[in-house]
């Protein structure tokens, strides 16, 4: 897997990114250190669950799921990261061991931030590590709202809620597309593949059309009080 060295245009990247976030840049570059973008093939594994959590990982580019295994050897994803974002960083920080495994799903350019470094450089600059933890615990607050969603909405509102965070767009309609394949996305809102095309059906009778990967809501209003509903509408369970 060759390795090169960061480009300015990726340092930048990395500064708007996770634990980094808000810090200024030349606090970042001391903080990532020798850190370099390495290219990983789809289906690469990049940690798996119990092993030490002495890095944590940024993506440059392509998609990284993390996954929990059952003893039936079913797969529960967690979350599936892209483009622009951080993962493991909590584990680093907390127990030090990954509580879940890490998979490329899409082709993917990563840079590996090793803790030792950086832990070396936040023990002399506590204003640099408090801000980060600030971030830390916003995202832990996030993950927590996740699980309760999952636990708490009809398949159908699960994937409402997914499709919605693919737009900004607040009213009127829209199209999107969706990140990833329905069988991964299925498995991120914690429904069986085959609950997918019902959670669709569903939706369809709100006017969310999807051909594919490209989805088009025909009322972006409708769709995000069908998803709010604490009680769903018979015709929506």
């Amino acid at each position: 897997m060759p390795s090169s060295i960061l480009k300015p245009d990726d340092i930048d990247k990395i500064a708007a990114i996770g634990p980094f976030a808000d810090m200024p840049r030349e606090d970042v570059e001391v903080l990532i250190g020798a850190a370099k973008p390495r290219q990983f093939a789809r289906h690469s594994l990049l940690f798996s669950q119990g092993d030490p959590a002495d890095s944590f990982f940024v993506i440059l580019e392509g998609k990284v799921k993390l996954f929990t295994a059952t003893e039936d050897g079913d797969e529960n994803v967690v979350s599936v990261f892209g483009e622009g974002r951080s993962f493991g960083e909590a584990a680093m920080f907390a127990s030090g061991r990954f509580p879940v495994n890490a998979e490329v799903v899409e082709d993917a350019c990563l840079v590996r931030i090793m803790g030792d470094h950086l832990f070396l450089h936040l023990s002399e600059n506590k204003e640099l590590a408090f801000r980060m933890l600030a971030v830390m615990a916003r995202r832990h607050r996030q993950f927590q709202k996740d699980i309760t969603d999952i636990k708490s909405k009809t398949p159908g509102q699960r994937l409402g809620g997914f499709i919605l965070a693919q737009t900004d767009v607040k009213s009127g309609s829209v199209s999107t597309m969706l990140p990833f394949d329905k069988a991964l996305i299925a498995a991120r809102i914690g429904i069986k593949p085959e609950s997918l095309s019902r959670a669709l059906a569903r939706l369809r009778d709100i006017g969310v059309d999807c051909q594919g990967r490209d989805v088009h809501i025909e009322d972006v209003q409708r769709l995000r009080e069908f998803c709010e509903e604490t009680e769903p509408h018979p015709s929506h369970r």
